[in-house]
């Protein structure tokens, strides 16, 4: 994907779509334009209230939890666990789970990255304390694929083994938080990197069940 400059600071996308809602005005067009223009205020301020509230304690366990999941290290490392040591289960789990993360980083890595060049978060501006700081990635902002790669290996597992569900996703929920909290993401950028990834994780784990069934009934 490249990266080379553009011209201007690039727009979030949800204000870039509230633009072009404006600009073809009907009343519903409107509101819908000044809905996400708040939801853009919002997800701002929500960063930045992150970034003002000292948390001493939690930044080191963050920052190294989020550098863990940099390439789905933290998810291939528990596919392994699960192959290794879950039986025929988990060995189903693991490489369901390892085909949700292929599928998702196709989707959310080409694709959708490129679609909204949002640009990253000012995490200077925002006062993000540096002890929070991890590298801040080349790519752009929208979605957050830290968190879509997390949700979509938790769903996908979830689907073969659901007394993993919890602890999973939970810590999914920790990973995606992590990016906001280290100053690399905003609030909507992991949201919507959840729900894209739950989607892929959880269209994984049915797709591959019915391929089993069906080999099963030879």
């Amino acid at each position: 994907m490249s990266d080379a400059p553009h011209p201007g600071p690039r727009l979030p996308p949800e204000r870039r779509l509230a633009a072009l809602l404006a600009a073809r005005a009907t009343p519903r067009r409107s509101v819908a334009a000044k809905a996400l223009e708040e939801l853009g205020r919002v997800d701002v301020a929500v960063y930045r209230a992150i970034a003002g509230t000292p948390t001493p304690t939690l930044d080191g366990p963050l920052r190294r939890l989020s550098g863990l999941a940099n390439h789905s290290k933290l998810w291939l490392g528990v596919a392994a666990a699960l192959f290794a040591l879950g039986g025929r289960r988990g060995r189903h789990a693991a490489a369901t789970g390892v085909l949700a993360i292929g599928i998702n980083s196709a989707v959310v890595n080409l694709p959708m990255k490129l679609a909204s060049r949002r640009d990253r978060p000012d995490r200077q501006a925002a006062g993000v304390p540096d002890e929070r700081h991890v590298p801040m990635p080349t790519s752009t902002s929208f979605p957050s694929g830290h968190s879509a790669s997390a949700f979509a290996f938790a769903a996908a597992v979830t689907g073969s083994m659901p007394a993993l569900g919890a602890p999973l996703r939970g810590l999914a929920a920790a990973v995606a938080f992590s990016r906001v909290h280290t100053g690399v993401h905003y609030p909507g950028d992991v949201v919507v990197g959840a729900a894209v990834g739950t989607t892929i994780g959880e269209t994984t784990a049915l797709a591959t069940r019915a391929v089993r069934q069906r080999l099963a009934r030879g």
